[in-house]
């Protein structure tokens, strides 16, 4: 293999991967060494990296502090699972439909789906208020999956629209002609074809789900049984001071179960992510 590229330009590459990883990575460092300073130190003036009595006793208090920790990192995980769901069961077959199929008005219906993407949810919080007082769901769980599968459902259509379009027609025309039926088609050959592209969109949606939870939760629900992590965070924020420390433990738990379903299907996603890079 011929390499195409000289050695400062392997530099330059590295040196912008190093500055893009820098500011990734940064917060996350810094709030798990806020996590394990004392909360006399975490303000301390001048700001030094390690300070005196680092401890992990903060992913210990942080469960007498907010008793409920456990009952809000289910309910965020148990939102963030039935909104991906119900996501995949609308997104996969409108996918398969925008990509393969022609009808009246499927252009403006996608323009549709972008613009839906760019109207944040409190733009639209009163009238969903509404909407959840009239179903009766305030309260429920339904107030926080509905809303928010909605919004993730257009973005999910685009996403695995374009995976499923570099599929061959040939493998459907085949099987259409052998009799089978479209929704043989779809469960037979497309969903086991494209399940790179479900799982990436699976784990986008199940990441925005997990990460919008506060708005919805906050405006539509008062019972503490059913809060989200997002919620059940705020409660560290005391009147008069504010448990850092305690904070930044509870966020980094609290994303642990992004990071672990991440991990495991890590190597779904670097597939359907780099589908149709290279041409054969």
């Amino acid at each position: 293999m011929i390499n195409k590229y000289k050695w400062w330009e392997k530099v330059g590459i590295y040196a912008g991967i190093a500055v893009f990883l820098t500011f990734t990575l940064a917060p996350f460092l810094e709030a798990f060494l806020v996590s394990l300073r004392p909360l006399n130190k975490i303000n301390s003036v001048p700001y030094k990296i390690i300070t005196e009595n680092m401890s992990f006793d903060a992913y210990f208090t942080m469960w007498k502090s907010v008793p409920m920790l456990h009952v809000y990192i289910f309910n965020s995980f148990f939102i963030a699972t039935a909104v991906t769901v119900i996501a995949l069961v609308a997104v996969i077959p409108a996918a398969w439909a925008f990509a393969r199929f022609t009808f009246k008005g499927r252009d403006a219906l996608l323009g549709a789906f972008l613009a839906i993407n760019m109207v944040g949810g409190a733009v639209l919080i009163i009238p969903l208020f509404k909407l959840m007082n009239a179903f009766g769901w305030l309260n429920t769980y339904w107030a926080m999956i509905v809303p928010g599968a909605a919004f993730l459902i257009p973005t999910g259509i685009w996403l695995l629209r374009s995976y499923l379009m570099k599929i061959p027609r040939e493998l459907e025309e085949a099987a259409w002609v052998d009799g089978a039926s479209r929704i043989y088609i779809l469960r037979r050959v497309i969903i086991p074809i494209a399940m790179p592209g479900i799982v990436v969109v699976a784990i986008a949606t199940f990441i925005g789900a997990y990460a919008q939870q506060f708005l919805f939760a906050l405006t539509f629900n008062s019972s503490t049984n059913l809060h989200p992590l997002p919620v059940g965070i705020y409660q560290f924020f005391g009147r008069q001071t504010v448990l850092w420390n305690e904070l930044m433990a509870a966020s980094l738990v609290g994303i642990l179960p992004v990071l672990i379903i991440y991990i495991f299907l890590q190597r779904y996603i670097i597939a359907g992510l780099t589908a149709g890079a290279v041409k054969e």
